[in-house]
């Protein structure tokens, strides 16, 4: 058969079902080959939407997202869109067209040397030079791209290549040698022993999880020994949903605009263990102060994250869900009594009842911008698919959109994308076609990506998008009333379209909310309709995101809002 049916073949063979992408004249022997294919092609109006999808419907199913791109300015769209799954460590296949192979490196027509754009910003990639290595490179792929840490993959695809014929036999699995390339999942027995006597030791213990517990489906074994222990647990912004955010030893996301006590509690812990995260710097602020009396237990399937930013006293390398478990048996082996760091646990509930996060319905008749998400959290009972862009408002969802399941909160976190929301929830809505999928926007970034509304539409995705509108660039405006002087400079963006109007014209659902007393049953009757919906919720233009902890501060420098 021709390569481009091989392609698709065995992209099957990996359980393939859902491609994201925008065609281009050099992959047009590949779209022929789709047009008789089972496998869904979802089109999308911008090659980035087709990596932000895919990166979505990773993160949402736990499957490798799979976006493809022509060549030349299709390819390099796709830049951001791999960085940000990257970042966050999400499995993702970008394959890519490329000219023929006789027409490499002669400045052809859409040209690009994608292999090395990309090259610092994935797992892997290819180059495919001879038809014949199609089936083990995808192969090869997919093992990579969805095995260790997982990341993003790029295979590059000459058009001449697609167009050659093999035999191909779609039960032969091809032989996979990767002698550099084998991620440790079994923590050391010894490591392990070790981390035990630490923790049963501590008096004032913290659980610091990550994105690495979600990746790992650790959710549960993280929750078992958080309660058998009785340690209070903080997350990271892609940890949001490993440990259920309304239990009484949850303390919420930490950092810059993480909880109050989730900062004081790590700043004064005796023991951390760090579960799936890098000690970013949102997360620590200035190294040199963060958690000064803390040992440090670090499990993290990636060898390179620890000691990378803070020294660690137990480094385990391994797969979060067996360590954990294996780490649990040794706990129980101790014997733990869980009255016996009651003085600890007194505390953490002391800074909870001393320092909450403040939820304002109104200032001046104006919608509060944390009340909305609230709201939102409300209608939903806290069990929608979450997605949020980029800025202030991201940041009032991870604080106020409190998660119970892992899988149900998704955001660019590491690259911090701004139009990542939108198109994301395309693809959880694909990924999880029965679920109630939610785009938190903010009106900056949803106009990055807004021309995905012509996506929902055209493949009936009911996705609702939330747009918490201040006419600002919110998070910059901040900085720059709180660090610049109050000068504003360039980030009033007052001159935008109308958002309903710009749904209906797509022929969505649109809403506009200005008063309090009316959110609640928009929110509810936008929710309940069978097809995508817009809701413009202005907010007051003003408001600033607290707590918050200036880059390179430390918990002593956080500024809370006055209660």
């Amino acid at each position: 058969m021709r390569a481009a049916e091989v392609i698709l073949q065995a992209l099957k063979r990996e359980g393939v079902d859902t491609i994201f992408g925008f065609p281009g004249g050099v992959l047009l022997p590949l779209y022929d080959a789709l047009y008789d294919s089972d496998i869904r092609h979802v089109l999308v109006r911008h090659e980035q939407g087709a990596g932000h999808a895919a990166d979505g419907y990773a993160r949402a199913s736990g499957r490798v997202g799979v976006c493809m791109a022509t060549s030349g300015p299709g390819a390099t769209n796709l830049v951001t869109a791999i960085a940000t799954a990257y970042m966050d460590s999400v499995p993702l296949v970008a394959i890519t067209g490329q000219v023929s192979r006789h027409l490499l490196g002669l400045d052809s027509f859409q040209e690009a040397d994608v292999t090395g754009i990309t090259l610092p910003i994935v797992k892997h990639s290819y180059l495919v030079k001879n038809s014949a290595d199609l089936p083990r490179i995808i192969r090869e792929a997919f093992y990579i791209a969805s095995t260790g840490r997982p990341g993003p993959v790029v295979i590059d695809i000459p058009v001449d290549v697609t167009k050659e014929e093999l035999e191909f036999d779609p039960e032969e699995i091809p032989a996979m040698r990767l002698p550099g390339y084998k991620p440790t999942v079994k923590g050391h027995p010894k490591q392990i022993r070790e981390a035990a006597r630490v923790i049963a030791a501590a008096e004032r213990p913290v659980i610091y999880a990550g994105g690495g517990v979600i990746i790992a489906g650790a959710a549960d074994e993280l929750r078992e020994l958080a309660l058998y222990g009785h340690i209070p647990v903080t997350t990271t912004l892609t940890g949001k949903g490993c440990f259920p955010e309304d239990h009484e030893l949850s303390m919420g996301m930490v950092g810059m605009h993480g909880t109050p006590y989730a900062n004081y509690a790590l700043s004064q812990a005796d023991l951390i263990l760090a579960v799936g995260v890098r000690f970013d710097d949102r997360v620590t602020g200035k190294l040199e102060a963060f958690a000064p009396h803390a040992k440090y237990v670090h499990i993290d399937i990636d060898p390179a994250e620890i000691s990378k930013n803070v020294p660690v006293d137990v480094p385990i390398v391994g797969d979060a869900k067996r360590v954990l478990a294996a780490l649990l048996g040794e706990l129980k082996k101790l014997e733990l009594s869980p009255d016996r760091h009651l003085p600890w646990m007194e505390q953490v509930e002391k800074w909870k009842r001393d320092h909450p996060l403040v939820i304002r319905e109104s200032e001046d008749g104006e919608i509060m911008p944390e009340w909305a998400i609230h709201k939102i959290w409300e209608v939903t009972r806290g069990e929608a698919l979450v997605c949020t862009e980029v800025g202030q408002h991201q940041m009032w969802a991870a604080q106020h959109y409190l998660c119970k399941h892992p899988r149900r909160f998704i955001s660019s976190a590491g690259l911090g994308t701004m139009g990542f929301g939108f198109p994301a929830a395309i693809g959880a809505q694909v990924a999880c076609p029965d679920e109630l999928v939610i785009d938190i926007a903010g009106d900056g970034s949803f106009q990055m990506t807004m021309q995905e509304l012509a996506t929902v539409v055209q493949h009936g995705l009911p996705v609702k998008v939330c747009i918490i509108n201040n006419q600002y660039l919110g998070m910059v405006r901040q900085w720059q009333e709180l660090f610049w002087n109050g000068r504003y400079s360039y980030t009033c963006i007052e001159c935008q379209p109308d958002f309903v109007k710009l749904a209906e014209a797509y022929g969505i659902a649109g809403y506009r909310v200005t008063r309090p007393e009316d959110l609640e049953e928009v929110l509810r009757v936008a929710f309940a309709s069978d097809g995508p919906a817009l809701i413009d919720i202005r907010v007051k233009r003003e408001a600033n995101v607290f707590p918050m902890i200036p880059a390179g501060g430390t918990v002593h420098d956080m500024m809370e809002r006055e209660l």
